[in-house]
């Protein structure tokens, strides 16, 4: 037979009620006490009935977290770093994909019956846009992640996507580039993170004195290492003359590195190159890519604790949250 709370009452020498308490993971009780009942949950193998605890408190105790894609490092290694602050808050994390930009996936998302195994839900969207703000008023607590939709109803967690671009290039003219070829880039894109690390390069250029030059934009339909190396084959291909590549995220500008070195090119002595991202892999390419940290630890502990204080307080109006960055400088874009 389960093991009940009337077991791990006998066993700890307390009360039933007591052991609720701890369960529930209330704050008013004695450190020996709660020791002496985890001690007795551990020993009894105890599995709390989550179900009839969601029906007393109306909390699961779980939130979900619906990203475009797994397949793309950046959203696994954020997918980690959200498990990780939830657990913190003492949170379980249910995690969907959305189909790497599929908008009616999206939307479908947003009224799932699985979210009413949550208490809220942190979403980052791909195919929505500005247009389909409306569409974030829901009956639950929602926190936005990205750069696809801007004031809207709810709470919104994003990167410092122009200003870390902006300092990316910077990096680059600093080492003395002049001619920054830039791949990742969406034709069309008004909104999104594209358009805003465009935006960031051209206006550290422009500070620079530097024209911009339209033969050094590689567009691409996705940022997968494949598009990135087939944007530098193009890039080779057309004749242009380039110093530098900034990759608008690091698997672009790690399938570019490959492409450069079959090429016969030498990094960074011929050809500086720079991502985005802080992917823990560009530590370990050859040489170490240069990088933009935009804060996805940050992003994942703010997201979390502002969904956690949602769930508490449904009233508050909402607020947009922007993290800090960082460059790093690694073997890609050395001088020395």
């Amino acid at each position: 037979m389960a093991t009940t709370l009337h077991d791990v009452a006998i066993l700890a020498g307390v009360s039933i009620k007591t052991v609720s308490n701890v369960v529930n993971d209330y704050e008013h009780i004695r450190p020996a006490t709660r020791e002496k009942v985890l001690k007795a949950i551990a020993q009894l193998g105890y599995q709390p009935n989550l179900s009839a605890r969601s029906l007393r408190s109306g909390r699961t105790g779980v939130i979900g977290l619906a990203l475009p894609e797994l397949s793309l490092s950046y959203f696994a290694e954020l997918a980690d770093a959200v498990i990780r602050a939830a657990e913190r808050h003492h949170l379980v994390v249910l995690v969907e994909q959305t189909g790497g930009g599929d908008r009616a996936r999206e939307i479908e998302m947003l009224s799932s019956p699985r979210l009413q195994l949550t208490d809220g839900l942190i979403f980052s969207p791909r195919g929505m846009d500005q247009n389909d703000a409306a569409l974030l008023t829901v009956p639950y607590p929602l926190v936005l992640l990205g750069e696809r939709i801007f004031g809207g109803p709810s709470d919104h967690v994003t990167m410092r996507n122009t200003e870390a671009a902006k300092a990316a290039t910077k990096h680059l003219i600093d080492a003395g580039r002049r001619r920054i070829a830039v791949l990742g880039v969406h034709e069309g894109e008004l909104v999104g993170s594209s358009s805003l690390r465009l935006q960031g390069y051209r206006e550290a250029l422009e500070e620079a004195g530097i024209d911009f030059d339209q033969r050094l934009m590689a567009p691409v339909d996705r940022w997968y290492r494949a598009d990135g190396a087939e944007a530098m084959r193009s890039l080779l291909a057309s004749g242009v003359q380039f110093d530098a590549v900034f990759g608008f995220n690091d698997t672009l500008a790690l399938g570019a590195m490959r492409v450069l070195q079959e090429a016969g090119l030498r990094i960074p002595q011929d050809v500086a190159v720079m991502g985005f991202d802080g992917l823990d892999e560009t530590k370990y390419s050859l040489p170490t890519l240069s990088t933009v940290d935009p804060g996805r630890d940050e992003i994942a502990e703010t997201a979390v604790r502002v969904l956690a204080d949602r769930i508490e307080n449904r009233d508050a109006p909402p607020e947009q949250y922007l993290t800090n960055f960082s460059v790093v400088a690694r073997e890609s874009t050395a001088t020395g």
